[in-house]
């Protein structure tokens, strides 16, 4: 086969360049955006899929990520893993998780949880939420609240385990950090 016949039988559609790019770009997308907040969270109040009510004073003295994501986003998923492993290696020294579901109903969150074996508490979106945090554009977004009940970050795109280490330890109860207890 000549070079000629080569190239053309071995040149790629420019869609399959466009959909390459793509892929290119949602999979080494820029890392998240990072802004300091430091404003009071209005309350809010959440119902869990089991029914139980939880709301923003029950979570002080806590620091908490607010996690906005949907079971349809790539990133999200692929943040969830992160997110259960930080809980777990951080609960015991005042960390919370509540996820909030942007889409989907109580039943549907539930049985995605189940099923990751995720233990952190997610809850569908509702006014009182949108009201505290604002308008979230995009999935994954996440606040991080202090013990105080103050947003101290949004973190717009995916979060990642260091990430988490550098803007939630800080704010933990001193008394909780090793050595000090």
């Amino acid at each position: 086969m000549d070079r000629q016949a080569f190239l053309k039988k071995w040149t790629p559609s420019p869609l399959t360049l466009i959909l390459l790019g793509l892929i290119a770009y949602l999979w080494f997308r820029p890392p998240a955006d990072v802004s300091e907040e430091n404003r009071p969270a209005p309350p809010w109040q959440v119902t869990l899929p089991d029914g139980r009510a939880l709301d923003s004073d029950s979570l002080r003295g806590k620091v908490v990520l607010v996690n906005f994501w949907a079971t349809w986003c790539p990133y999200c998923r692929k943040e969830k893993p992160v997110i259960d492993r930080f809980w777990r290696d951080y609960r015991e020294r005042g960390f919370e998780v509540v996820s909030i579901s942007v889409d989907d109903p109580p039943e549907k969150i539930a049985v995605w949880m189940r099923d990751k074996e995720y233990a952190f508490m997610a809850a569908p979106t509702n006014a009182s939420v949108a009201h505290a945090f604002g308008s979230v554009k995009s999935v994954p977004t996440s606040f991080i609240v202090d013990t105080e009940g103050r947003i101290r970050h949004k973190i717009a795109g995916q979060v990642h385990y260091p990430r988490l280490e550098k803007l939630v330890t800080p704010l933990l109860n001193p008394a909780t950090q090793p050595g000090n207890r």
